[in-house]
């Protein structure tokens, strides 16, 4: 009981921590100002339908890895489970990918270790896909870093100058905290490999893809959702005039420094988001509140897509029922 309190809490403290350092001296009254003044809520809305894109394309993505294993649950469980599990990771960090697993397994009867296979094998291609994506960003940006540090004048050590101490406590907490995670998963990955059963179930889901039918079609569905998320996120950018100028270069870079921010275990990356994005945004010329108002509304606006999604598909879930048994 003890140990599942302090993963429910370490999270939540974490991330509150981080927060409470960036927002120590914030004044949230001026937020109201920037909703109803400066917003263009256009943009945010038109943003949204995005977010709820790529999560319907993970979960017809999982469905189609899901048949080689001869489990065929509905799509819409499937889709119902991934919205489900983002919510659910809003409480419990990681805890989602789990969830929907179970989520399958109670409604469509499939098996949870194979399916839980299949989640590892889509976890492995999204994030080759994430550094691939990255290692070309680097690439393409290295030119226009040069350029700005030539014509602003700045210097390596100027650049590293502007992290306060604190701000080089934030980073290594983070980065221990993801260590931390890494270690929390490979112990408890060993103890799961111990179950015979679940370990093959595990490796057919993993080896799922090889024989996935319309291997196009996967590889689409994967773009989609990054390409999705990415929009997701880069539409927001035209919601404020202190955002709207800085370009697909300036997003991208804010995007893939922010994925990879949400790696340290805190709900829907709160904290470590909000951290990474912010100093990169300052760094590309935003003010420093600015920024903060930035990744504060759209963290909060997004994140509150996330629930109502999560509320959907759990009313969803209760009013479609079990699917009925196969006569075979």
């Amino acid at each position: 009981m003890a140990a599942n309190a302090m993963k429910i809490a370490l999270p939540l403290l974490l991330g509150g921590a981080i927060l409470w350092w960036m927002y120590r001296d914030f004044d949230f009254g001026q937020v109201w100002d920037v909703l109803t003044g400066e917003m263009t809520w256009s943009w945010m809305l038109l943003s949204m339908p995005f977010g709820l894109l790529a999560q319907l394309m993970r979960g017809w993505r999982w469905r189609q890895t899901l048949d080689p294993l001869g489990e065929h649950p509905r799509t819409g469980t499937c889709v119902h489970a991934v919205l489900l599990s983002y919510a659910a990771s809003l409480v419990i960090p990681r805890i989602g990918e789990f969830m929907r697993c179970g989520v399958l397994k109670r409604y469509d009867g499939t098996s949870f270790s194979k399916a839980l296979g299949t989640v590892v094998t889509e976890r492995a291609v999204d994030s080759l896909l994430v550094m691939g994506v990255t290692g070309l960003t680097l690439l393409w940006q290295m030119t226009m870093f040069g350029t700005f540090f030539e014509k602003t004048g700045t210097s390596m050590d100027s650049l590293l100058g502007r992290f306060s101490e604190t701000g080089w406590w934030v980073t290594a907490i983070c980065a221990l905290a993801a260590l931390l995670l890494l270690a929390w998963l490979l112990k408890s990955l060993t103890i799961y490999n111990k179950v015979k059963a679940t370990l093959g179930g595990l490796w057919q889901g993993v080896l799922s893809l090889k024989d996935v039918k319309n291997k196009w079609k996967f590889v689409a569905f994967t773009l989609g959702i990054w390409l999705s998320y990415f929009l997701h996120y880069y539409l927001t950018f035209f919601c404020f005039p202190f955002t709207e100028h800085l370009g697909l270069s300036c997003a991208l870079v804010t995007f893939i420094v922010g994925s990879i921010a949400v790696i340290v275990p805190t709900p829907n990356g709160a904290g470590p988001w909000h951290f990474a994005v912010k100093t990169m945004l300052i760094l590309y010329g935003v003010q420093d509140e600015q920024a903060l108002y930035f990744v504060l509304i759209v963290h909060t606006l997004q994140t509150g897509l996330v629930v109502l999604l999560g509320i959907y598909a759990w009313i969803a879930l209760e009013l479609r029922g079990k699917s009925l048994p196969v006569e075979k």
